[in-house]
């Protein structure tokens, strides 16, 4: 029987800066939260095992400054992304209203080569803040955004209090499985991510 291939999945988180993308990402990944993190400066991922129907895959979840500097990160950030994460807070609506372009902006340097069927999920976090008194966003406007692009599947979530966290990911894992199926995912040999007692200089400390 061959043995099975662990398949890397890259998702990639994307959001005006402040809404949560850091602390989604470590809740799910360290089930922890902090108020102490400092703004995201570059990029920097955080993967984590998955098994999904008797298959084993690592996602690796990319999360970025999100300093309106739509520009900045590059194209090696996006490329090979197998879904891609908006997260906005429901209780800021400029960040709301961002999430079109962050979409944009990921489809232009991303290039998929099926744009219109490339998996995208959208999280509106924040909800516990204030009891959910100061929330400015509707679901019902953020749903309607999201039928609107193709009906994206849409979470709210408290990464603070962990309120859907897992299930919003259980969904972006799946559908990055479904993307990366389509695409198959080429591999070196010589690089295992999941695997610490075999890392390999390749001269290249980033």
């Amino acid at each position: 029987m061959p043995s099975r291939r662990r398949t890397l999945l890259k998702v990639i988180i994307l959001g005006d800066s402040g809404v949560g993308k850091t602390s989604l990402m470590n809740q799910y990944v360290n089930k922890k939260f902090s108020n102490q993190y400092k703004a995201t400066i570059g990029a920097d991922f955080l993967t984590k095992e998955m098994q999904f129907e008797d298959r084993l895959f690592t996602l690796q979840i990319w999360d970025t400054a999100g300093q309106e500097r739509f520009q900045s990160l590059g194209v090696a950030f996006y490329r090979g992304a197998d879904c891609c994460v908006l997260v906005h807070d429901v209780n800021v609506m400029k960040s709301f209203d961002n999430l079109n372009n962050w979409r944009e902006e990921f489809l232009i340097q991303a290039s998929p080569s099926d744009p219109e069927n490339f998996p995208f999920v959208v999280i509106g976090n924040k909800i516990d803040v204030d009891g959910g008194n100061s929330r400015v966003v509707s679901e019902k406007k953020a749903r309607a955004w999201c039928a609107s692009k193709g009906n994206i599947p849409y979470f709210e979530t408290s990464a603070k209090e962990g309120v859907n966290v897992e299930e919003a990911f259980q969904c972006i894992a799946k559908n990055a499985l479904k993307s990366g199926e389509e695409e198959e995912i080429y591999l070196p040999d010589t690089i295992d991510v999941a695997s610490s007692s075999q890392r390999r200089s390749t001269g290249c400390e980033c």
